[in-house]
């Protein structure tokens, strides 16, 4: 007869082996369907080897909890828009890591407590991580989930000293992981490291301005990895260790393409208290020039003759719920015979592959979504490029201005097309606080409005044509 614990590691290894493969899917937005549905797989394959595994003593209350958050999670999922997905990932980062902090105290209290068994070996140091990075995921996450929903000031917060003081706070969370880590019997140096590791999440993250946000959650999603692969140590569950692991690493590489796509490092980025979102109304002081307002009607005559054009969507795209519109605009100029491309930049939107997401929801075709790599060679000989409430990423400041705040960042080079269209609101600047010479250039035409109400007459004028 077959050992039941043979059963059980077979299991883990099956869904890990389903939890590479989902990952290697998620590669391709063609396959990312489906990658979803494999690695969902493999934790419902995980979740059930843990069950028959431990010695569970009660499973109405696993069961009560299961049904719980399965609604919770199908209602989010169901009622929540596409524009408000970072917000979502955001809590979802810091669920996973409060879930990897509180199992692993849980484990520790029940040793320690009620069976007065002090843990040895990996198992203090991995409980020590496990509850400091799963706190500092979950108070970071409410804070960048504020930041993304506009409930706080999306701009850096900083005060005199605010370096030294972190530092300090840092030098007594090693004291602390230090001591606990030595003698694991210590709750009370436990349960402090536990609330600073919540207070450092905060500080963390408060100094970090809205244009960074994509790298927070994704550096986020990695912390709450992170924490759960420790946890695998603390429980001896291999499944939970190798998961934690993936995401873990995942995050970190994503993080890095989101600080290569902006040319910063980690570092000034956790640290640089860039980004600030401008105030209404104000406008940096820009290059020389007048930038030309210009109708919809005035721009469906510029496309009515042109052969090729791309769309490049920001984040006002994102903010206006536009992404249908534009999808139909795009199929209108195609039926006009125009050859239609999007060209998409990795840190545009608040979070990563943002606007992957939208305009997937808006069922424009995988084969449309051009990476700027791909792209930017094309743009001289494109006829017709239209920005829809994209800013930083398309400024040319990144090439040509040394002094620049983002002197280096890769960039579209949409300034290169014949003509270029830019749907904004206003001339107010984009997240990094400069102007964009774009706007003033000769074969720049404004279109100012919200991006939705535009985007739709541009698609009436276009038809008429």
């Amino acid at each position: 007869m077959v050992d039941a614990n043979v059963i059980i590691q077979l299991a883990y290894l099956a869904a890990a082996v389903l939890f590479i493969t989902g990952l290697r899917m998620l590669s391709s937005p063609k396959s990312a369907p489906r990658g979803n549905l494999v690695a969902a797989v493999g934790m419902f394959v995980a979740v059930v080897a843990t069950l028959v595994d431990q010695d569970v003593v009660d499973y109405k209350w696993i069961a009560l909890g299961a049904v719980i958050g399965s609604a919770a999670g199908a209602v989010a999922a169901l009622r929540i828009a596409m524009t408000a997905m970072p917000q979502m990932v955001a809590l979802l980062n810091g669920l996973g890591g409060a879930a990897s902090a509180l199992v692993a105290g849980a484990d520790l209290v029940s040793n320690v407590v009620d069976k007065g068994i002090t843990p040895s070996g990996i198992v203090p140091t991995a409980i020590v991580l496990s509850v400091l990075i799963g706190g500092i995921t979950l108070t970071g996450s409410l804070i960048a989930f504020a930041k993304l929903q506009e409930v706080m000031t999306t701009a850096p917060i900083t005060y005199p000293g605010q370096q030294v003081v972190n530092a300090l706070i840092g030098l007594g969370v090693i004291a602390l992981c230090v001591m606990v880590a030595m003698d694991p019997t210590q709750l009370g140096a436990f349960c402090l490291l536990a609330a600073v590791a919540l207070l450092l999440g905060v500080l963390l993250v408060i100094p970090i301005g809205g244009a960074d946000m994509p790298v927070v959650i994704s550096l986020l999603n990695s912390y709450s990895g992170l924490a759960a692969c420790a946890t695998g140590f603390v429980l001896d569950n291999s499944a939970l260790v190798v998961s934690g692991a993936l995401v873990g690493a995942s995050g970190i590489i994503l993080t890095k393409i989101m600080c290569d796509a902006m040319n910063r490092s980690l570092t000034n980025v956790l640290f640089g208290a860039f980004g600030a979102a401008p105030e209404a109304g104000a406008v940096a002081e820009g290059p020389q020039g007048t930038a030309k307002s210009y109708t919809p009607e005035d721009a469906a005559v510029i496309f009515s003759n042109a052969r090729t054009a791309v769309i490049v969507p920001g984040y006002g795209m994102a903010v206006a719920q536009a992404q249908h519109a534009v999808r139909e605009l795009a199929d209108t100029l195609e039926e006009k015979g125009i050859e239609v491309n999007f060209a998409i930049h990795p840190v545009a939107g608040r979070m990563p592959g943002h606007m992957n997401v939208l305009l997937a929801e808006a069922d424009v075709p995988y084969d449309k979504l051009l990476e700027m790599d791909e792209v930017n060679p094309t743009f001289p000989e494109t006829d017709v490029v239209l920005v829809i409430g994209a800013n930083d990423v398309v400024n040319p400041s990144a090439r040509t201005e040394k002094g620049s705040p983002i002197y280096g960042m890769p960039i579209l080079d949409v300034d290169r097309a014949e003509h270029v269209f830019v749907i904004k609101r206003s001339m107010n600047t984009g997240f990094a606080g400069i102007q964009n010479p774009l706007f003033f250039n000769d074969n720049t035409m404004m279109i100012f409005g919200d991006a939705k109400k535009v985007t739709i007459a541009l698609g009436e004028a276009v038809r008429k044509y």
